[in-house]
């Protein structure tokens, strides 16, 4: 990185916390402007506010009206970012706070999970060109309309990102309570590894895999505009994780790490007729719905009649069985069978591109711990079983060992 790059830094609900907390940032980004760069903040509400805020509008009404849970929920960062200016002009540093309406974040209509649609950034631009530091609200825009909008769950990320994007910033920095990606879930896997850096795609896996470092629209949106990100821990020093584009060193790595998710649910729709545009029926209603569907399995027919099973998330199973078991009586299948206690395990790598044999060496992990695998799913980059639940840490940690991913190289040996 240059001596005298333009940073945006983003800090989450538990990096802003408390007061100390708050103070503690400040110290951090004092530190980044004193070794010569230029710094732009983003700011999460702190730690519990956004609970504390939706659990006041519930008690006041069940489902309160989604323009002004937006409203509500834009205060928690305004605390914050003015509380944290008033931190650096505390150290002697000029700062300015910013909302998302002041910062020109303009995004579609969609209360609650608005999609950023583009940013004006002008008057960042001007502070930072007067030495000043923005502190910049994450979380929330506006609308055409001028109503205030909030972009949904890690939209501070988002935030972040995307103003990197708009001021052209050498990279984005993400201040949490992990200090960057890792090849498994420490809390699983104790000889986990941190990741020097990732690729883009990999990220996005580990994301919708069930890595909670970054959310997947924030990912997305940085692989869109090439925007760096490093994830590092705002609680220690050291280094973290270079999310970026894919290179050679990545290709060579065969796989980068293992992930695990136990919030899925498996559906089977038993004895369905074998006829052309069931399977439209079926999952047409589902999409609808908005309930995504992972992993599909059709079996073989006999007697014109086949079984289909899929996953969907755990959170949806209800949502999800209603429609389907309407479905199932109006194509004439013979029943729906739900199995809850499932989990998915994961590898992913970009040198899955250009390696083979991972799929099998898998296999025979899975095999030789007596884990039986109830599904399987495939990409370029990753392969997804779907095993009993009780099964997970071991297979996860199993997979971790094999693939010898405490060690700096990941290979097939």
């Amino acid at each position: 990185m240059n001596s005298m790059a333009l940073l945006v830094q983003k800090f989450g609900g538990t990096s802003v916390g408390s007061l100390d907390r708050i103070r503690a940032v400040a110290d951090l980004v004092k530190k980044t402007v004193e070794a010569g760069h230029r710094v732009v903040v983003v700011v999460s509400a702190m730690s519990g506010e956004t609970d504390r805020l939706l659990h006041m509008a519930s008690q006041i009404m069940p489902q309160p009206d989604e323009r002004e849970v937006d409203v509500l929920l834009s205060s928690g960062e305004r605390v914050t970012i003015a509380l944290l200016a008033m931190a650096l002009q505390a150290q002697g540093l000029a700062a300015r706070s910013f909302t998302g309406r002041q910062v020109g974040i303009v995004t579609d209509g969609l209360h609650t999970k608005a999609q950023i649609t583009r940013i004006a950034a002008d008057r960042v631009r001007e502070a930072l060109a007067e030495g000043i530091i923005p502190v910049v609200a994450g979380f929330q825009g506006i609308n055409e309309q001028s109503d205030v909008t909030t972009l949904g769950r890690g939209g501070s990320d988002l935030t972040a990102v995307a103003l990197a994007a708009a001021l052209k910033a050498d990279r984005c920095v993400i201040y949490t309570d992990v200090d960057g990606v890792y090849t498994a879930d420490p809390n699983v896997v104790p000889n986990a590894r941190r990741l020097r850096k990732v690729s883009y795609e990999e990220m996005l896996e580990f994301a919708s895999l069930g890595a909670k470092v970054l959310q997947t629209r924030s990912v997305t949106f940085a692989a869109k505009y090439r925007v760096p990100i490093e994830v590092k821990s705002s609680f220690r020093e050291g280094e973290g994780t270079l999310v970026t584009q894919e290179d050679q060193d990545m290709e060579r790595v065969l796989v980068s790490g293992v992930t695990g998710d136990r919030h899925q649910a498996k559906l089977t729709v038993v004895g369905v007729p074998d006829n052309p545009g069931i399977a439209a029926r079926l999952f047409g209603p589902v999409a609808d719905a908005a309930i995504v569907v992972d992993m599909i399995i059709q079996n073989i027919s006999q007697d014109s009649l086949t079984d289909i099973s899929f996953t969907v998330p755990r959170s949806d199973l209800p949502r999800a069985l209603g429609l389907v078991r309407d479905i199932a009586k109006s194509i004439g299948a013979r029943a729906v069978e739900v199995k809850e206690d499932i989990a998915k395990v994961s590898l992913v790598g970009v040198g899955m591109r250009s390696h083979s044999g991972v799929a099998a060496k898998m296999f025979e992990v899975l095999a030789d711990e007596g884990i039986n695998i109830l599904m399987i799913s495939t990409s370029e980059i990753k392969i997804s079983c779907v095993i009993e639940e009780k099964y997970l840490e071991l297979a996860m940690r199993s997979l971790h060992d094999a693939f010898e991913l405490s060690r700096d190289n990941g290979g097939l040996s």
